[in-house]
């Protein structure tokens, strides 16, 4: 039986809501990630993408199914998930350097220790020269870049992502999506990453889950197989258009159906 890093197995969330009454926003969803892989979760608006990472996370509880971390049961958050998300939860007042380290104090790792570590990953996400700086000297993409410092720093069993460059401008945002294809490629992390952009999902991921409206499933699983390394230029490849088009043709037949029934 193979062994898979994270696990999602019928994961299905029900929640109240005062004027619809019981509403599911996730129906029986599974899915694997393989250690070391980079795998995409891309669907319409409100088909309970944020819902499926927070339970993954341990932030949420599923109505039913289990999700498993290394084959155990997750129980509410825990170190060995790291979670980056679109806002960058950076504290104001401390420096990179000392952001970085942050989780790393809270483990009591030794002074130097640590600030070694927070160096290594400073270093890799391109930020060395502004250990010092505080979060508002910082661009929002060096921001995002401090969030994915820290979070690695505490070298987490599987990385999860939340849209973390939507508020980022077009440049910016393929700027960072090739950082992050080569520090996936350096450090061999495993990383869930959930996205509404399409060619941001063809463009990092192994493997695509898409899902479908509202109650969210599992529509279908796609391999990307695009030659070469990971960059702007991959975005005209004949390989990335195609897989794109597929997509583009699930998700624009989930929006009519979700407006045929209305």
């Amino acid at each position: 039986m193979e062994q898979y890093r994270l696990q999602a197995i019928d994961l299905t969330k029900v929640y109240e809501d005062g004027k619809k009454g019981l509403v599911t926003a996730i129906d029986r969803v599974n899915l694997e990630v393989k250690d070391g892989e980079f795998v995409m979760i891309v669907g319409p608006s409100g088909c309970g993408k944020t819902t499926l990472i927070n339970i993954l996370g341990g932030l949420n509880t599923a109505t039913s199914g289990e999700v498993l971390l290394d084959g155990k049961p997750v129980q509410g958050p825990g170190a060995d998930r790291g979670m980056v998300f679109q806002g960058y939860s950076l504290f104001p007042w401390l420096t990179v350097q000392k952001n970085v380290e942050f989780g790393l104090k809270m483990k009591k790792m030794p002074k130097a220790q640590r600030a070694e570590q927070a160096k290594k990953f400073i270093d890799l996400v391109g930020l060395t020269g502004f250990e010092n700086a505080l979060p508002k000297q910082l661009s929002g993409g060096m921001k995002q870049r401090v969030a994915i410092a820290r979070t690695l720093a505490n070298e987490p069993e599987i990385l999860l992502m939340d849209e973390p460059f939507g508020a980022l401008d077009a440049q910016t945002r393929v700027v960072m999506q090739e950082l992050l294809a080569d520090i996936s490629k350096k450090t061999k992390t495993t990383i869930l990453f959930i996205t509404h952009d399409i060619d941001e999902a063809v463009l990092l991921g192994d493997r695509i889950y898409v899902m479908s409206r509202r109650p969210g499933t599992i529509r279908e699983v796609l391999d990307v197989n695009i030659p070469g390394v990971r960059s702007h230029e991959s975005l005209v490849l004949p390989e990335f258009l195609a897989t794109k088009k597929k997509i583009m043709d699930m998700l624009w037949q989930e929006s009519m159906d979700a407006a045929m029934d209305q």
